[in-house]
């Protein structure tokens, strides 16, 4: 049996790589500490299990529309106009299961064969592969480490030819957990409207925001921006729902239209119960999200200082999400290795401890850790880096 050409080209996921090493270790009874995890470690708020729990107990159990609940549409709705002062219609929502399955979607609905998506560099491992999919082809443009993982307007412009059809903006960012401010993201949508490109604003990680920043959309700087994105967001990271999988995306009605149309034929609807419960999510509030957040930002302080004081390790510190995405070109070479895949594999088989390698965001020199974990097995986790390398670099 021959397979798919689309199937061939994929690059598999160095993050799930990592993640079934370490789990194998475990079960061979070492004490692994694996930092690749891209989930809060907090379990679901409970008022939202239970209005999942309740409508399924009413018989809530059964097909939905396929572009998602219209309550549920009307809370997504009532977020982007609280959050944004945004206004959206119906007709403009979709919900999918999962902000991975909007992408995807939205993707297969805007891309023929030779069309391009610009990617800024470090980017989330399943953006250039969506892409492939869609018989597009990714074009990447680097965000340097000196400017903070961000692309500059320059650099978008010099990227767009003939083909270009749209354009990543990913603000927080996975990996690299830096935010674009509005000045920079203005600048980049008058390249964008200037050659009429979609921007897709991946903004799955707006509540994750720490140090006072304030989370903006490029969507709420103008009507003409509005009109020329697509929003993808979703539950996952806001409320720890990660395993419910309800996303969604919001913008141009025709655009919304095909992906409803598409995904109607491939999930039939978002999970039901799933629905209820994001509906709960988005209309209550029990302190759930803002507790998690402060968590989440202790740890960033606590572990941040540890990990620049580790030699041959620098990094960026993120303003957003919950990664650390330190270099550690210095620390590869000072322990002896030509790269750092061949770092971090070592780390794990000889301190237990997992990493996600860079290359697998663009970054080859670079290393994720997610502090989505408890924060003593982040602190222990850095001690065993920290003697990794001394004893590796005598």
């Amino acid at each position: 049996m021959k397979l798919a050409k689309r199937v061939s080209t994929l690059t598999p996921s160095s993050t799930l790589a990592i993640t079934a090493k370490a789990k194998a270790l475990r079960e061979q009874g070492h004490d692994v500490i694996g930092l690749g995890a891209g989930e809060p470690d907090f379990n679901t708020p409970q008022y939202i299990i239970d209005a999942a729990v309740k409508s399924m107990e009413e018989g809530q159990t059964k097909y939905t529309p396929s572009g998602g609940l219209p309550k549920l549409k009307d809370a997504v709705i009532g977020k982007f106009k609280e959050d944004q002062n945004i206004t959206y219609s119906a007709n403009e929502i979709i919900v999918c299961s999962g902000a991975k399955h909007a992408l995807y979607t939205l993707f297969q609905a805007i891309l023929d064969e030779g069309d391009e998506v610009i990617i800024p560099t470090p980017y989330w491992v399943s953006y250039p592969e969506q892409v492939k999919l869609a018989d597009g082809n990714p074009v990447y443009i680097e965000g340097k480490e000196s400017n903070e993982f961000k692309v500059t307007k320059e650099q978008l412009e010099a990227a767009i030819t003939n083909r270009t059809k749209a354009f990543i903006l990913n603000s927080p960012s996975n990996p690299t957990g830096s935010m674009y401010s509005e000045e920079e993201m203005r600048a980049l949508g008058e390249v964008c409207l200037k050659h009429d490109i979609l921007i897709v604003s991946d903004e799955i990680y707006e509540k994750l925001v720490y140090d006072g920043a304030v989370h903006t959309s490029i969507a709420q700087l103008s009507d003409e921006l509005k009109e020329q994105t697509i929003i993808i967001n979703g539950v996952s990271k806001s409320h720890s729902m990660t395993g419910w999988r309800i996303g969604y995306a919001a913008g141009n009605a025709e655009i919304i239209k095909a992906m409803t149309n598409l995904a109607s034929h491939s999930t039939s609807n978002p999970t039901a119960n799933a629905q209820f419960g994001t509906i709960a999510a988005y209309t209550e509030d029990d302190g759930s999200v803002e507790n998690m957040r402060q968590a989440f930002e202790e740890r960033l302080h606590k572990v941040y200082e540890q990990l620049v004081a580790i030699p041959g390790l620098s990094c960026v510190k993120p303003k957003g999400a919950f990664y650390l995405f330190p270099n550690a070109k210095e620390a590869a070479i000072n322990c002896g290795y030509d790269n750092v895949d061949d770092w971090v594999t070592a780390l794990l088989d000889e301190e237990k401890v997992a990493l996600v390698p860079g290359s697998g965001f663009g970054a080859p020199e670079n290393v994720r850790l997610s502090y989505a974990t408890s924060l003593e097995a982040i602190q222990e986790a850095l001690t065993r880096i920290e003697r990794f390398i001394e004893k590796k670099s005598k």
